[in-house]
C-alpha cells in the first residue's frame, strides 16, 4: 500500500483527490490548517489527518519528519494548498506579493524540501504541484500579478528537483488546470458554460496516474489540463 501526503485535503480539489486515493487503496496523510478542518472528512481506516501551518518552515518540517517516522516510507506528496488574488501591477503591493508567495510557493516548498531527501534516499517517489495557466501565459497573468508570479516559482523549482533526481526514479510534476469547476467559480462566472472547465475529479485521476506505477516511464514536468476553457 502506497502512502501519500495530500496538503489542503479539505478544499474543493483536495476533497476529490483524497476521496479518489482512498478508493484506490492508498494510505492518505492529509494536512488541514485548523482543527475545524478535520470535520469535513468521513472516518476511514486509511485516512490520517494532521493540523499543520504549512507557511511555517519548522512546523512543516517536523510534520514531514513525523510522517516518515510513523509510516516508514512516503511514496508521494500532492501539494494542493494555494490562494488566489486579483490585481495588476498598479494594484499589487509588495505585501500582496509576499502573501501569495507564502500561500502558493512556500507551502509547497516547506513540504517538498525535506520530503525530497527522503524520496532520493529511497530512489523512488513523486511530488506533484498545482500550477496555474496565468503563470505560463503572460497575457492572462498581467491582471493577476502576485498570483501569477508566485505560481511561476513552482515550475522552476520542479525543474531544479528533476535535474537533481536525474538517474533516480524520483519525479516532480506540475499539473496546470485551466478553470476548476467549483461552486464558487460557477457563482462568480454564471455566463460561462462550466462544461468547458476541468472537474476536480478529472484532476484527481491525473494525480493518481502520476503517482501510480502506470506512469513509471513518464518524465514530463508540466501537465496542462485546459479542457475547452
Amino acid at each position: 500500500m502506497k502512502t501519500v501526503i495530500i496538503t489542503g485535503g479539505n478544499g474543493n480539489l483536495g476533497s476529490a483527490v483524497t476521496q479518489l486515493f482512498l478508493e484506490r487503496g492508498y494510505q492518505v496523510v492529509v494536512t488541514v490548517s485548523s482543527e475545524k478542518g478535520k470535520s469535513g472528512f468521513a472516518p476511514h481506516p486509511n485516512l490520517y489527518i494532521y493540523v499543520v501551518d504549512l507557511t511555517q518552515e519548522k512546523e512543516t518540517a517536523a510534520f514531514v519528519e513525523k510522517a516518515i517516522e510513523q509510516y516508514q516510507v512516503i511514496d508521494a506528496a500532492l501539494l494542493l494548498v494555494g490562494g488566489f488574488l486579483m490585481g495588476n501591477l498598479d494594484a499589487t503591493s509588495t505585501e500582496d506579493l509576499q502573501k501569495q508567495i507564502s500561500l502558493n510557493f512556500e507551502t509547497a516548498y516547506h513540504v517538498a524540501r525535506p520530503l525530497f531527501k527522503h524520496l532520493m534516499k529511497n530512489k523512488q517517489g513523486n511530488i506533484v504541484f498545482i500550477g496555474s495557466r496565468p503563470a505560463l501565459n503572460p497575457l492572462q497573468g498581467k491582471e493577476l500579478t502576485a498570483y501569477a508570479l508566485s505560481k511561476s516559482l513552482l515550475f522552476t523549482f520542479a525543474e531544479q528537483l528533476n535535474e537533481a533526481a536525474k538517474g533516480v526514479n524520483v519525479r516532480v510534476s506540475v499539473v496546470v488546470p485551466s478553470t476548476l469547476d467549483t461552486p464558487l467559480n460557477r457563482q462568480s462566472m454564471p455566463a460561462v458554460n462550466p462544461d468547458q472547465w476541468v472537474k476536480p475529479s478529472e484532476i484527481a485521476e491525473t494525480l493518481e496516474f502520476l503517482v501510480s506505477d502506470k506512469s513509471i516511464s513518464y518524465r514530463e514536468t508540466v501537465i496542462k489540463m485546459y479542457k475547452n476553457a
